[in-house]
């Protein structure tokens, strides 16, 4: 069942690499933008989906894990390089708006990590409500 996540990948590379080509053209850009993050969300979606559904066995989910392991980095390696070739070519604007979005993405770590911390809280909780008082310390 391996097959089957090289599948489910090949699927959702394939239709980023279109709507990224669909974008690009669309703005006026004779690139790919944004393809590797569509094909990425896709594939989770899918797993997910697929897990839901109870449709995904442990080893198509094992190959999907695995194969998915290793198109991330290939894949935004290669799409980095593009996209400093292309950033370099485009001038300031494009260099700023590269730094500019990495600047927020720093930014937005600990927000983000907060929304767990609540989760952890409230399942704590959760379960010291569930415990007997004697039991409570």
């Amino acid at each position: 069942m391996i097959i089957f996540g090289v599948a489910l990948l090949s699927i959702c590379m394939l239709v980023g690499v279109i709507v990224g080509d669909a974008l690009g053209g669309l703005m006026g850009v004779e690139a790919n933008v944004g393809g590797v993050g569509v094909s990425m969300l896709l594939l989770v979606l899918a797993v997910d989906y697929l897990k839901k559904k109870n449709k995904l066995q442990v080893k198509s989910e094992e190959g999907i894990a695995f194969w998915g392991g290793i198109y991330i980095p290939i894949v935004v390696a290669m799409s980095a390089q593009q996209n400093v070739v292309a950033a370099l070519d485009g001038g300031g604007m494009a260099l700023l708006a590269g730094v500019v979005v990495v600047v927020v993405g720093f930014l937005s770590i600990p927000f983000i990590s907060r929304i767990g911390e609540k989760a952890k809280v409230r399942e704590q909780e959760i379960e010291l409500s569930i415990l007997p008082k004697e039991q409570i310390k």
